[in-house]
């Protein structure tokens, strides 16, 4: 009898431990399938995120867009890449310089002029200038040489307006940096063209813009309609716009389109990258719509008439 009562409490045992097993294998199942959906759906949310990613960039992307002469991807340094374009009859209409209108024309690009810590500082001075005030639409701009910035459907002279103040928003040394970057801008224009630098003048409007995706509120704002700087601006002969954000990262849209017969090509903005070209007809452009983000960039504009040359701009004295 004590015998089996052993071996019935064995059996118990045995039996318990059975249990026991099998309880600790459905945990770990159980444990396991938890896991293993917690991993499909953070796989889901992945894909998704990807697929909403992939849908953004192609339902904001312009589909008249033929070609894209620089991706943002590529870096084009030490030499620019040049892109020739036959001259049009613009140039007739006003008075000839020798040794500056545009005999050959064209568009350029090169990321080996500014460095991105630069294009970084030239940022920051942007954002504390135009944090000052800023268009109630989507684009917005900062003028150093004439002191308008945009301030609601309108604009103001920052240096009347704020008086003193500017000073504790702008530095010397933010001056002196643009002033550097506008001299290098001006000598890769002439040594890409064939000029004498010393005939090509820096003229208005030259200036920071700040673009996103805000509905446009007056014409100002409407920054995406085709259009001829040397039949807008009489005076510009060579157009250049140097990037401070990243197409993609910091923004979508934004691209700068050149209008060609045979169609439409871009070049994808990226911090420190400069973008020039001759003002003319040969070089109808515009700017596509800002989807997202916020598109920083200087125009730096230039004549070959001295009478409509402007000065580097200097911080007024406290």
């Amino acid at each position: 009898m004590a015998q089996m009562r052993m071996r019935n409490a064995k059996g118990g045992n045995a039996s318990e431990i059975e249990k026991k097993i099998k309880r600790g294998n459905a945990l770990r199942q159980s444990s396991a399938w938890r896991g293993s959906r917690l991993l499909l759906a953070l796989l889901l949310v992945t894909l998704l995120a990807c697929g909403a990613s992939v849908w953004l960039y192609l339902s904001t992307a312009d589909a008249d867009i033929t070609e894209t002469l620089v991706g943002r991807g590529e870096l084009v340094s030490p030499q620019p890449r040049v892109f020739a374009v036959p001259c049009s009859e613009d140039y007739d209409q006003h008075k000839r310089f020798p040794g500056c209108t545009p005999l050959k024309c064209g568009r350029a690009v090169t990321d080996g002029l500014v460095s991105r810590e630069e294009a970084q500082a030239l940022r920051r001075l942007a954002e504390r200038g135009l944090a000052l005030a800023g268009s109630e639409g989507g684009a917005s701009i900062l003028d150093l040489h004439s002191g308008a910035l945009s301030m609601g459907k309108q604009f103001v002279n920052i240096y009347r307006y704020f008086g003193d103040q500017i000073g504790e928003v702008f530095t010397q040394e933010d001056f002196r940096l643009y002033r550097d970057v506008r001299r290098r801008i001006q000598d890769t224009i002439a040594q890409t063209f064939d000029l004498d630098v010393r005939l090509l003048f820096l003229t208005k409007p030259t200036f920071f813009s700040r673009i996103n995706s805000t509905e446009a509120k007056t014409q100002h704002d409407e920054y995406w309609h085709p259009h001829i700087d040397k039949v807008t601006y009489g005076s510009f002969d060579y157009t250049s716009l140097l990037y401070l954000t990243d197409y993609g990262t910091d923004f979508t849209g934004g691209r700068f389109i050149f209008m060609d017969k045979d169609g439409n090509r871009t070049v994808e903005p990226r911090a420190g990258r400069l973008s020039f070209f001759s003002s003319g007809t040969e070089n109808l452009h515009r700017v596509e719509r800002v989807a997202w983000g916020t598109r920083f960039a200087i125009t730096v504009s230039f004549t070959c008439d001295p009478a409509h040359a402007i000065a580097d701009p200097s911080l007024p004295a406290a």
